[in-house]
């Protein structure tokens, strides 16, 4: 009999989450039945980008949202031997049964010299992000320029490097100097820190005289209303994330989009990567491929021990994470 620890939301957020809005929770499971079920152990859990999701999906006592990577430490399904690994949508635990309908097996081809917690950031969900959101909602075309903020999180990072191997310029912004730094040091041409600045739209102008063609908007708010006044004619909005307003009890109020929108004939269009299911493996395939062939660079921010799964959240939520926020259990 296996004993599961699992986090559950104790209490909906208020404002910014605390670390009592959790609970600890213990779950004897099941032995497995005949005729396919698995036992998996989570080996690396994501830290979430799953904030929005919270109030909407989830009731008080429901195991927190969550993806992980997972190893077959016991299985009756031919289709996942033991010793696999797989991609798993199911929350913060340590253990959990499947049938297998709802996994996704790590690629064949992954190499043993890289960690497979990037099948929760670069080449995973994020990275598809990035991806897909470049490719055919910002469409971006060499010689353009593209920004992206909040370029140092998991998204952001990789859409820098894929806009940079696609031929643009690329112009990043983060929340510290060390995040800036890394921003250069993984090829993007600008980079400044939105909270040290005098004026946001003086930065964005000096970055980019000319405006910018693609805009990978992951915070929206202050910085999306400032943004899209400098958009180049039939300029192009990817709307991934609203990290600015996820923990706001009460909804911001801010400027109008529709005079920029019509004069410089723009298009703005919000996106869930899960629109691409079906292409699932070329994404997956191409950020592979980059990521063995030294372009695209990665960076994880790795917390040990499933117990601090809410502290690493709060953390990420704080901006504390340089890539991906993964814990390590």
């Amino acid at each position: 009999m296996v004993i599961a620890k699992a986090w559950a939301l104790k209490k909906h957020f208020d404002g910014f989450p605390k670390t009592s809005d959790f609970d600890l929770k213990k779950i004897e499971l099941p032995n497995l039945k005949d005729g396919g079920e698995q036992n998996f152990h989570t080996v690396s859990s994501v830290c979430l980008c799953y904030r929005p999701y919270s109030r909407r999906d989830l009731k008080e006592g429901d195991i927190m949202i969550g993806t992980q990577v997972a190893r077959v430490v016991e299985s009756k399904n031919p289709a996942f031997t033991v010793g696999a690994f797989v991609v798993a949508r199911r929350g913060w635990r340590t253990h959990f049964i499947s049938d297998g309908k709802d996994l996704q097996l790590l690629p064949s081809n992954w190499p043993e010299s890289l960690p497979k917690s990037l099948a929760l950031g670069t080449v995973g969900m994020p990275g598809l992000t990035a991806y897909f959101g470049l490719l055919e909602v910002c469409k971006m075309k060499p010689g353009e320029t593209v920004l992206v903020n909040a370029a140092a999180g998991a998204v952001g990072s990789v859409v820098g490097q894929l806009a940079k191997i696609g031929g643009c310029k690329v112009v990043g912004c983060a929340g510290s100097d060390d995040k800036v730094a890394y921003l250069k040091k993984i090829g993007f041409d600008e980079a400044f820190n939105y909270k040290t600045v005098k004026s946001l739209d003086e930065a964005l102008r000096k970055a980019s005289p000319d405006g910018y063609d693609c805009f990978f908007d992951n915070v929206g708010g202050e910085f999306a209303s400032v943004a899209i006044n400098q958009m180049r004619k039939y300029g192009r909005i990817a709307v991934c994330g609203a990290i600015s307003q996820y923990n706001d009890s009460v909804p911001q109020n801010g400027p109008y989009v529709q005079i920029p929108m019509i004069f410089k004939e723009l298009q703005m269009e919000g996106f869930l990567v899960t629109r691409w299911n079906n292409r699932r493996e070329e994404g997956l395939q191409a950020l592979l491929k980059w990521v063995m062939e030294g372009k695209v660079k990665y960076h994880e921010q790795v917390t040990e021990g499933f117990e601090n799964m809410p502290m690493a959240f709060i953390g990420m939520l704080k901006g504390e994470n340089l890539g991906k926020a993964v814990v390590k259990v």
